[in-house]
């Protein structure tokens, strides 16, 4: 398929369908701080499961929620 004429498409389905800017920019902001997360907390598991598949968000939102905050408050604070 000749690449001008599927860059009009996008642009003619995009401008029909603003929301669609939305939910990308959405899940891609969350895609982005949960790979963070899980590289930082070494979840080699969990980021390439994130990375792989595409879930708009709610996969990254269940493992920041769950996963790193139940980890804080697993996680003994010494004190000296």
């Amino acid at each position: 398929m000749d690449t001008q004429l599927l860059n009009a498409a996008m642009t003619q389905y995009i401008s029909a369908n603003p929301w669609i800017l939305l939910v990308i920019i959405w899940a891609l902001a969350w895609k982005l701080i949960a790979l963070w997360k899980a590289a930082r907390n070494n979840h080699l598991t969990i980021f390439i499961v994130l990375a792989v598949l595409n879930t708009i968000g709610i996969a990254e939102i269940i493992y920041l929620v769950y996963l790193c905050i139940k980890s804080k408050k697993a996680t003994p604070v010494v004190s000296q």
